[in-house]
């Protein structure tokens, strides 16, 4: 099988290698299956073939699109430009593509679409959300309730849907859960590959990065355990089996 193209944004290790285990493990990948790519300490070889790859996954980040530049590390300007110019190939060619989180910033702001700190930021938890009506009849979304709970944790969100995107999950406090564009190239706010375990170590490592208070950290950590959170990673799985190439 040609394998999946895994683009990871954190600087952080542990937090980075957890999220790997994790798309690996809610997608059903192997490691042999996977082409890990950390853009945090490492560039894209400038002779990078789409067509050599199934898919392309990007995991998420504490890096935010809409930032002013000289506002961003070194290491976030170039993981955002690494990500940012692979688009144009991914978008003209409807290459398959998953973006997770700090994807749907990506994808909405390469297509023009505002994506600010404006309105929709959530805090870090689950959230309830639903399918629209195109969600329903999308493959991707086969076999997931219309209803169903996700983790999420951002400050920065799409505020318009971006011109040529189908919408297809939605929750009360974020309109811009998962959209579409052409019929490869997806993008979900929520994190489709999170339980409680990966979440606990995310705010452990992010304690400090502004997500929430520090001393919130342990009543976070047991409110995500707590969770029951099954349905998002069969977004994931779906997006292995639609995709997957010899």
């Amino acid at each position: 099988m040609k394998p999946f193209l895994i683009l990871q944004l954190r600087p952080e290790t542990e937090a980075s290698d957890d999220e790997f285990a994790a798309i690996l493990d809610k997608s059903g990948l192997s490691e042999q299956d996977a082409c890990r790519v950390r853009l945090d300490q490492e560039s894209l070889p400038g002779n990078l073939s789409l067509t050599d790859y199934s898919g392309v996954i990007v995991g998420g980040g504490p890096g935010c699109v809409s930032d002013e530049p000289n506002t961003k590390s070194e290491t976030d300007r170039r993981i955002e430009s690494a990500v940012l110019g692979l688009m144009p190939q991914i978008t003209e060619r409807d290459f398959p593509f998953m973006g997770c989180c700090y994807g749907i910033g990506i994808l909405a702001h390469h297509l023009g679409a505002p994506v600010s700190k404006e309105h929709y930021g959530e805090a870090v938890g689950a959230v309830a959300c639903q399918l629209t009506p195109a969600g329903r009849e999308d493959p991707l979304l086969e076999g997931v309730d219309d209803s169903f709970r996700a983790f999420v944790g951002h400050k920065e969100a799409v505020q318009q849907l971006p011109e040529g995107c189908e919408h297809l999950v939605q929750s009360e406090s974020c309109p811009y859960q998962m959209i579409r564009h052409g019929a490869n190239v997806y993008a979900t706010q929520f994190h489709p590959e999170a339980d409680g375990h990966s979440f606990a170590v995310r705010i452990e490592v992010y304690r400090n990065a502004g997500y929430f208070a520090p001393e919130e950290s342990e009543q976070l950590i047991a409110m995500c355990r707590a969770e029951d959170v099954r349905m998002p990673e069969r977004i994931l799985r779906n997006f292995v089996s639609r995709y997957q190439q010899v």
